[in-house]
């Protein structure tokens, strides 16, 4: 192992933790009005005390740092990735700047930047596992509408599971160890080669996360605001279908059991609050499913207040649990595209119980 794969992760960690730690201080210092978060009435508003939207600012920077340092040690830059984590870090930055943009003119814009960026970048999934679709792929644009559809679903989907401490950023680092496994084990549990470059970048995305954490979870120093959830599901969007792309030895389907939490929250809301509310898609509510969650928990202890990130744990230790069988199978299509399908069973079942008993 080179010297400077062991050093650098700790000179990262030590940038990072004094990045969070000393802006912390200056916002706190000059009362920084316009990244605090202290609409309390907000629907999703769970705390109590105001805190600062730093995490999406920070975690912004020290990827930068990263991006900087593979592209002078081994002569790669990830393009793909950074022209995409610049302009959502901005759009998600004006919003945490306060600056009013309306939900539809904001899902527009992220539209129009996705069409934009996957065009330059020439970006695409090379394979769903499923012939019909695969066949569809081929016309340039379905494949495009397929693709935006993909980034919509996981970066609106992180942004929704954003709500309690440490649940975003639990569930990515387990995302993305998950992917480590793929690049790295794969070599030997299925016979494949392993792509040592996504090993190294997922693995400094995963110390970043980590880095985050240590201010957001178990108590919320800061929160990852939107900019934060965008470039997480920037982050999770990309590296997944690269991986996708680079094994084909890994079932589709499988990527889809990973982010079976992120997609049913975006799929479920949306169908939910068209068909059963009658409200905007765009709008938000208090009836996610981690939200159901915390009713369920404070309505079980006689409504004595508990700390929000036990349900990032619970959530997140059962997420790992229904994912463990896709693991072990992800080289079996069939057994992956049922399981997918069974969780989709499970996910529905347990809203529908969490929503009864709360009620």
């Amino acid at each position: 192992m080179e010297l400077n794969n062991i050093i650098f992760p700790f000179i990262l960690l030590c940038l990072g933790y004094i990045l969070n730690k000393y802006s912390l201080f200056f916002l706190n210092k000059n009362n920084f009005k316009y990244l605090i978060d202290n609409q309390f009435d907000k629907p999703q508003a769970f705390h109590q005390n105001p805190t600062y939207r730093l995490g999406g600012l920070t975690i912004f920077l020290t990827l930068n740092i990263v991006f900087l340092y593979l592209y002078f040690t081994k002569g790669i830059f990830y393009f793909e990735y950074a022209s995409f984590c610049i302009l959502f870090f901005i759009l998600g930055f004006l919003d945490d700047l306060k600056v009013n943009i309306r939900p539809k003119f904001r899902l527009l814009i992220m539209i129009g930047l996705l069409i934009t960026l996957i065009i330059f970048n020439k970006f695409s999934i090379g394979t769903i596992d499923l012939e019909y679709l695969d066949n569809l792929m081929k016309i340039d644009i379905f494949a495009l509408f397929f693709v935006v559809l993909c980034f919509l679903f996981i970066i609106n989907g992180c942004n929704l599971i954003d709500g309690f401490n440490g649940l975003l950023g639990i569930h990515t680092l387990i995302v993305f160890t998950v992917l480590i496994f793929i690049n790295y084990g794969v070599g030997f549990y299925l016979n494949a080669p392993y792509e040592s470059n996504f090993i190294d970048l997922f693995f400094y995305i995963s110390l970043i996360i980590f880095i985050f954490l240590i201010f957001n979870f178990p108590k919320a120093q800061i929160f990852l605001g939107d900019s934060g959830a965008y470039l997480v599901g920037i982050l999770i969007s990309i590296s997944t279908i690269n991986t996708n792309n680079h094994y084909p030895e890994v079932s589709s389907f499988f990527f889809c059991i990973l982010l079976f939490y992120i997609f049913f929250e975006v799929f479920f809301s949306f169908f939910r609050k068209i068909f059963f509310v009658g409200q905007s898609p765009l709008l938000p509510d208090k009836n996610h499913l981690h939200m159901l969650f915390y009713k369920y928990l404070l309505k079980k202890n006689n409504k004595e207040i508990i700390s929000n990130y036990k349900v990032s744990i619970y959530i997140n230790l059962i997420y790992l649990l229904l994912i463990t069988p896709g693991i072990i199978f992800m080289n079996n299509s069939i057994f992956c595209r049922f399981y997918f399908f069974f969780l989709l069973a499970i996910y529905i079942y347990f809203y529908c119980l969490l929503y009864k008993k709360t009620k």
